[in-house]
């Protein structure tokens, strides 16, 4: 089963990354004026890679902050998410910062999260020269495998990147047993409930852990109505019928769900949780749908307080 992990972690980089570098170089979080917000840079990031001839990375962010000394001062982080060992790697940290350093003339900032599987790769810099000339990069790194030893201690962390580790893990040790990746999917998501995060942590966090651990057919079903039975139960409708069937992953995962006639039986049953009984014109509507449809009234369940916000502006 292929795991996913570039579009997860670009997501949650994107929408949490203060909170990445308060959980994995907490040094770094201290000097940064987060009130200020930071910048990213990612098409900036983009023209550098195309122009160094870059390969494919797992993610990769580059940000503009300011520093909390009072001054307009700014530098740039630049993070790497790599999911596998490669040799290559450390030159392109370096070529990375370089080139970066070049074309803005700031402090650049390197760091470097190791995703793979391989305990003993571990790159920290890279340097070339001779004759006692020296031309390089040193770079912190952390490697997730490291946490698989503190798990007790992230399933009591609010930080949301103890659950990104967390479910990173359980991908990486469920990949050849689909049913221990069933529990350990739900057991993570239901945490983010019991935890009392925020909607919005739980709508992003529900997506990562759907992206990143992936489920066959049956389960991934199974799955879907053991949150909303969740949901129910804490009367916390917050990741809606779009964000189960995966906007991202669109027609794959409405095929998951037995194509489009699985996405409305889905979708029904979330109505009738949600409003009860649904008269026959709005059953009929539903079986007769096509995907785009039901996408759309999936889009407005979680904000919807009748059946009227649901299917309003529905055709005849």
């Amino acid at each position: 089963m292929p795991d996913d992990y570039d579009s997860p972690w670009k997501d949650i980089l994107d929408g949490w990354f203060p909170d990445f570098v308060r959980f994995f170089f907490p040094h770094a979080a201290l000097d940064i004026d987060w009130s200020r917000g930071c910048e990213p840079l990612d098409k900036e990031l983009a023209q550098v890679a195309q122009d160094a001839e870059l390969g494919r990375r797992c993610a990769d962010k580059l940000m503009k902050v300011f520093l909390d000394n009072g001054s307009e001062e700014w530098l740039l982080v630049h993070v790497e998410i790599q999911g596998q060992r490669d040799g290559g790697f450390p030159r392109r940290m370096f070529t990375y910062a370089y080139r970066l350093y070049d074309r803005y003339a700031r402090d650049i900032a390197s760091f470097a999260v190791l995703a793979d599987t391989t305990p003993h790769w571990r790159p920290r810099s890279f340097e070339v020269g001779r004759w006692g000339s020296r031309l390089g990069l040193l770079f912190p790194s952390v490697k997730l495998l490291d946490y698989a030893s503190a798990q007790a201690e992230l399933e009591e962390e609010d930080n949301p990147f103890a659950t990104v580790v967390l479910a990173h893990l359980a991908a990486q040790a469920t990949r050849k047993d689909v049913q221990a990746r069933y529990t350990r999917k739900l057991k993570l998501t239901r945490r983010l409930y019991e935890r009392g995060m925020s909607k919005q942590q739980i709508i992003d966090l529900y997506r990562f852990i759907d992206w990143i651990m992936r489920l066959p057919d049956d389960l991934e079903l199974s799955y879907t109505n053991a949150i909303f039975a969740i949901e129910e139960s804490l009367r916390m409708p917050y990741v809606s019928f779009a964000e189960r069937l995966g906007e991202a992953r669109g027609e794959a995962r409405g095929e998951a769900l037995g194509r489009v006639r699985g996405a409305a039986l889905l979708l029904r049953d979330q109505l009738e949780q949600r409003f009860g009984y649904l008269p026959e014109a709005l059953v009929a509507s539903l079986e007769q749908a096509d995907s785009e449809q039901l996408m759309d009234w999936g889009r407005r369940v979680l904000g919807a307080q009748t059946l009227d916000d649901v299917f309003g502006e529905r055709d005849g």
